[in-house]
């Protein structure tokens, strides 16, 4: 697959021209129309320009229109800062689900946490992929993606049935095969068993199903700030559970981590990822 040979905001110039190059045709041309169409070949030159053009669409666009989630995923992949690729696709992801484009922006979500030197965030946006959208024409991709969050984790023994997926699932697409052909190399025949299930946030870091510690990333008493929370978390791969105490308090809470030191990796990539000051409990 090419890549950009100059870059503007670093990763979304790669990105807008993987949605050029790499991009499923079937997928381009779904609910799309000219403005949008036009952006994305624009971008490859002019960014700034594609990047006003679907400003002006968007406003021109009410969040009901079918064209909105198309043109939310279209501004996405051609912004000029991950923020706000990351922004966009995740609404697309949790507002617009059931949308041709959801899939897709779960792929890119990936792909840009695996730029960004996340490799959990990978494997846990590319698992969401094959599990809520298993008949997406993006599978293989996305076993790919996984797989290299997995080894990046050094867990080939994940990482090498979704290699063998990807190369199932690569149908007449040359170059996409010799990309997963690459890293095929590092497995053994030992490893290439069926795939697995999609994982959990807690299956992907072999959590036990007895918790003795949490990271708590909100206390309130708005219903409101709780959904919206686990919105969020969910989006990002994480399983967000409510705790009410006896105050009328609700605590957001993540994972259920058999050690302090477990739980302290999740605490620092949700303060990197969230902000604010999320924080480790012990639980009974």
């Amino acid at each position: 697959m090419k890549q950009a040979g100059r870059r503007v905001g670093g990763w979304a110039v790669s990105v807008t021209l993987l949605a050029l190059t790499a991009y499923p045709p079937t997928r381009l041309t779904a609910q799309t129309d000219t403005l949008r169409a036009a952006a994305l070949r624009i971008a490859q030159t002019r960014p700034d320009s594609a990047r006003a053009m679907m400003r002006r669409l968007l406003a021109r666009l009410t969040p009901q229109d079918s064209l909105y989630p198309g043109a939310l995923f279209t501004a996405g992949i051609i912004a000029s800062d991950a923020g706000t690729v990351a922004t966009n696709l995740q609404r697309v992801v949790v507002e617009y689900g059931r949308s041709v484009w959801a899939d897709s922006a779960l792929w890119r979500l990936a792909q840009l946490y695996f730029a960004q030197g996340d490799p959990a965030a990978t494997v846990q946006a590319a698992e969401r992929l094959r599990r809520d959208y298993p008949d997406s024409p993006l599978r293989a991709r996305a076993d790919f993606t996984g797989a290299q969050g997995y080894f990046a984790l050094k867990d080939g023994a994940h990482a090498c049935p979704l290699i063998q997926e990807a190369l199932d699932r690569a149908g007449s697409d040359v170059e996409f095969k010799n990309q997963v052909d690459f890293y095929a190399a590092r497995c053994t025949p030992a490893t290439a068993a069926p795939p697995p299930p999609a994982a959990s946030d807690s299956q992907t870091k072999g959590a036990p199903t007895v918790a003795s510690y949490a990271v708590q990333v909100l206390a309130v008493k708005s219903a409101a700030q709780v959904d919206e929370m686990l919105t969020r978390l969910k989006v990002m791969g994480f399983d967000g559970r409510v705790v009410r105490d006896p105050s009328g308090l609700f605590k957001v809470r993540v994972g259920r981590y058999p050690t302090h030191d477990e739980a302290v990796k999740v605490q620092r990539r949700l303060k990197t990822r969230l902000g604010g000051q999320p924080f480790v409990v012990e639980e009974p």
